[in-house]
């Protein structure tokens, strides 16, 4: 189900929640407000639909999909750039890496351990930061 999406800082000011099999429907109702949104967003976190859970969905190219409970567990390539966010208005500086490397589960609840690069990990990065309470 599509929802819709909270406005403000408040929604980041705690630490999510780790997600459990129980959320699988706000994995569903994530994506689902992605697609919905995929003209101005390429990136969400369940705090932005009002679920302080640790979940986040990314939009890479055509596909999109969900990550649980995601760690980032490595990272390199530091560089400076502004991003903006559906929940905040306007854009801020922040720190990425080019690359990255990720443990969470899949939409089926499955381990996996993955690298990503470029704006797909730029995506992954502000979503994890989302689940940990940070404002860019």
């Amino acid at each position: 189900m599509v929802k819709k999406i909270v406005k403000g800082q408040h929604i980041f000011s705690k630490k999510a929640q780790p997600a459990t099999e129980a959320d699988r429907q706000v994995v569903t109702d994530l994506l689902d407000t992605l697609k919905a949104n995929r003209q101005i967003c390429v990136g969400m976190a369940a705090n932005m639909i009002g679920v302080n859970k640790s979940i986040i969905v990314v939009a890479a190219g055509p596909f999109e999909f969900a990550m649980i409970n995601p760690v980032i567990t490595s990272k390199s390539g530091e560089y400076e750039t502004e991003e903006g966010c559906l929940s905040l208005d306007g854009v801020r500086p922040c720190v990425r890496y080019d690359e990255i490397e990720v443990d969470y589960l899949d939409s089926n609840f499955q381990p996996q351990h993955r690298k990503y690069s470029g704006f797909t990990a730029q995506i992954i990065q502000h979503e994890v930061d989302h689940c940990n309470g940070v404002v860019i």
